[in-house]
């Protein structure tokens, strides 16, 4: 489960890495900018919510240690 949140998160980066170069800052509401701030945010969503999970395994592990 590890792996592949990891590989989410890489995923989800090389998304908003390749996205950023396809916004025109001089319109970025227009045409396919538009379509890239929107991957954007939909990546950043997805990488958020696996850094989430990762902390939570990580608190669940130690808690199952207490025990």
């Amino acid at each position: 489960m590890k792996i592949f949140t990891i590989l989410i998160i890489i995923i989800g980066l090389a998304l908003i890495s390749f996205n950023i170069t396809q916004v025109n800052f001089s319109a970025p509401f227009a045409g396919e900018s538009l379509v890239a701030l929107i991957t954007i945010m939909a990546s950043l969503c997805a990488v958020l919510i696996m850094l989430i999970l990762l902390v939570s395994k990580r608190i669940e592990q130690k808690v199952k240690a207490r025990k």
